[in-house]
């Protein structure tokens, strides 16, 4: 750990705004990235990385540097995605369902263009839709590996502090993500040909 980020630290368990300000402001973007990662909306990944900075604020007291600070707080961000997920209420519909309105009235459903969206637009670039849609369909525990290892870049120490497992876990459950990712891939890409 950086002396400048220990004693950012030590400031900022001693109640500095203006030191947690600079704490946090390298983690900030990644914290959201996670976020937006795990939960695929835009709105959810700030209010989500937000609060989970609020958290690192008030919980700081309890850091006690045996693990890195980024590792810490990225604890702190799956913990809370997570903890919204399970919150959530997931709603689904049909796509080729009339909504109905009673009395015998049904409308049909229409589905919001967000193309011309900047997010849409810069996530598109960022990866192909596939992988993304294939990434969304893992179970959650794959899901969150596969965004902590191949898309955020952890190290598999790291991701082991962040979920609170220990390393073997951390390989096994990468390696059972990965094929089960390649499984969607292929099953995808089946039917797109």
């Amino acid at each position: 750990m950086k002396d400048n980020e220990q004693w950012l630290i030590k400031q900022s368990q001693l109640g500095s705004i203006d030191a947690f300000e600079e704490l946090i402001k390298d983690y900030k973007k990644s914290a959201y990235n996670i976020a937006f990662r795990v939960l695929r909306n835009v709105e959810d990944a700030e209010d989500i990385s937000q609060e989970a900075l609020i958290k690192v604020y008030k919980n700081i007291r309890n850091f006690n540097m045996q693990s890195t600070f980024k590792v810490w707080m990225y604890r702190i961000v799956v913990n809370t995605c997570l903890d919204f997920k399970r919150k959530k209420k997931v709603v689904t519909y049909s796509l080729n369902e009339n909504i109905d309105l009673g009395g015998n009235k049904e409308v049909q459903r229409e589905i919001v263009d967000n193309s011309n969206n900047p997010d849409v637009i810069i996530e598109k670039n960022y990866t192909s839709k596939l992988v993304n849609d294939a990434v969304n369909m893992l179970e959650e525990d794959f899901k969150t590996i596969i965004i902590l290892r191949d898309i955020q870049g952890f190290s598999y120490k790291e991701i082991s502090e962040i979920l609170s497992c220990n390393l073997g876990t951390v390989k096994s459950r990468l390696s059972r993500a990965r094929k089960s990712l390649k499984d969607i891939l292929e099953n995808e890409l089946k039917f797109q040909n």
